[in-house]
């Protein structure tokens, strides 16, 4: 995952969760939280706890997030990449505030026209490769349910877009095709396909390493015929360490409602 789609993902999660953005530059966000993202964020449960019993006016705090590494002279700012706790946090918290969210392209319209808006499915999905090691992508995978049109680069997409919880006047939403259920389907069977042409090599490397660490563990116990529990724990231990596995986590999803304008992404 690239840090232009961290910082991305972060503008719409901030947006969508109706944070103040007090300071936006490429690499920078200042969000003004609010009550509820700094409950989840900020770790901050006593003084939430001692205001509630109190009737104290809330007072949420800053956070500014840095998606570049920051130098000497930019010491304010959280640096976030993708594999720190924040953005796993922020992630956490996207699926418990809103899983699921509906928005509309923004379109200026001369009186007495009307312009349809064609759905679109969206979905933020993080593709786990785990063994001894472990690497993460986040891709965001936007289906057109009109026509089937598919981008993986849909943040991008939508990036270009000004969105809104509301139907402009003089817009009207198009009935989909392709049923949102069968949409999620054709973005899984995508994903699987993703997963199943990526190279290998990082999975049969594992096992190697498994076999090895295997070969050393029995060799240690090849004069003792009756093994012992630890020997069963050692070896389960190792195929939970070493075996390869893929998770994919549907992160949060929604439907965009966009103007019929000509996608140029693959």
């Amino acid at each position: 995952m690239l840090q232009k789609d961290i910082h991305s993902f972060l503008d719409r999660f901030f947006i969508a969760n109706e944070c103040e953005i007090l300071e936006r530059h490429e690499h920078l966000l200042n969000v003004q939280l609010t009550i509820e993202l700094d409950k989840l964020l900020m770790n901050r449960p006593f003084y939430w706890h001692y205001l509630e019993k109190t009737g104290g006016v809330p007072n949420p705090m800053q956070l500014k997030l840095r998606t570049e590494q920051p130098d000497e002279s930019e010491k304010d700012g959280e640096f976030i990449h993708f594999g720190s706790p924040r953005l796993h946090q922020i992630f956490q918290s996207s699926q418990q505030l809103a899983p699921y969210i509906r928005l509309f392209e923004q379109v200026e319209q001369t009186l007495g026209s009307f312009t349809p808006l064609v759905p679109w499915l969206g979905l933020n999905i993080k593709v786990s490769y785990q063994c001894d090691r472990k690497k993460e992508f986040l891709y965001s995978i936007g289906l057109n349910l009109i026509n089937g049109q598919m981008t993986d680069q849909f943040q991008t997409f939508l990036d270009s877009k000004s969105l809104t919880p509301k139907i402009s006047d003089y817009c009207y939403t198009m009935s989909p095709l392709i049923r949102p259920m069968s949409g999620i389907k054709r973005v899984e069977q995508y994903i699987d396909s993703v997963i199943e042409q990526d190279d290998p090599q990082w999975a049969i490397d594992a096992r190697k390493r498994w076999a090895e660490d295997e070969e050393l563990l029995e060799h240690f116990y090849q004069d003792v015929e009756d093994k012992p529990e630890y020997y069963h724990v050692e070896k389960s231990a190792l195929k939970e360490l070493y075996e390869p596995t893929v998770y994919v986590k549907i992160i949060n999803g929604g439907m965009f409602y966009l103007s019929d304008q000509k996608m140029i992404l693959h």
